[in-house]
């Protein structure tokens, strides 16, 4: 059984829980365990490197720093806010002169190396993939499906070092392996505005909005994430985006890991589908999953 860290950040366990439940429950039976960083901390996400650029850094490298303490080498970080400050506070340690001296006078740091990996790069290994084809129980060849990855999962790519910056193939990779069609779009890594979701919600509407309209122009029947943040936008703003643009996509928003969870047979409650704002079930049985 492979074991990694996991850093589930402040979504996970919140408005992300179904992501949190559908990772496990899929890597259980990958053989995939993780185990959880005790005293973890908020990574500071947007606001705090918005305000002191120190500050995010400590907030990142106090959790990395406990990953040490783990004994753990890699550490897992589904939401894609706190994979892009982890990544981010290593990048700037290595590479900003002075920096590392600053953090010291603030909090215990050494050098030691810690891998941040996000899920879809645990997925898209040839062996898991291989092991995902032998147990997979379910046919969703019917599926039509975009990989929506979001800004910051690629971006800046000397710091993600995820993927091809502007067109990632991981997703479709990962899903292709279950049999669902990936269709291809032009909006794979636009943003849908998820740092502007409390202070100027109307970009936000119209961000989605552009997404959504364009993942029905090419044929989805659904949308794929793996990002909390941009799920709450394209899943819970499509009654915003209907009151103020008129426009009806009622398009499920669905994260990566419980389309993999259903074609290995996870039943859909187990997988939280019920917990989205857009009804999951009319997709769901059209397909017969």
């Amino acid at each position: 059984m492979k074991e990694y860290a996991y850093y589930p950040g402040c979504s996970l366990h919140s408005t992300g829980r179904e992501y949190d439940v559908s990772l496990k429950s899929v890597c259980k039976l990958l053989d995939i365990e993780f185990r959880e960083i005790k005293d973890w901390i908020c990574c500071g996400s947007t606001p705090a490197h918005n305000i002191s650029k120190i500050v995010s850094i400590a907030l990142s490298v106090k959790n990395i720093e406990l990953v040490k303490k783990m004994g753990a080498k890699e550490v897992v970080t589904p939401c894609v806010a706190c994979f892009s400050r982890f990544k981010a506070a290593i990048y700037d340690l290595q590479n900003e002169e002075g920096l590392k001296d600053k953090l010291k006078k603030i909090m215990p740091y050494s050098d030691d190396e810690i891998k941040v990996l996000h899920p879809l790069e645990i997925f898209s290994q040839d062996e898991i993939l291989t092991k995902i084809n032998n147990i997979k129980k379910k046919d969703l060849s019917g599926l039509k499906v975009v990989c929506y990855y979001g800004c910051l999962l690629t971006r800046p790519p000397k710091v993600t070092r995820f993927d091809e910056c502007e067109y990632p193939q991981t997703m479709d990779k990962i899903l292709g392996s279950v049999g669902i069609v990936t269709l291809d779009w032009s909006y794979k890594t636009d943003c849908c505005g998820a740092s502007f979701s409390l202070t100027i919600p109307e970009i936000v509407i119209k961000l989605s909005a552009d997404i959504l309209n364009e993942a029905r122009l090419v044929g989805a029947e659904a949308i794929a994430v793996a990002c909390p943040l941009c799920h709450i936008n394209l899943d819970g703003r499509q009654a915003d985006i209907k009151k103020a643009y008129h426009r009806d996509y009622e398009i499920p928003i669905l994260y990566f890991t419980q389309l993999v969870g259903l074609s290995l047979g996870i039943l859909s409650d187990k997988l939280l589908l019920d917990k989205h704002f857009v009804d999951t079930t009319r997709l769901l049985s059209v397909n017969k999953v």
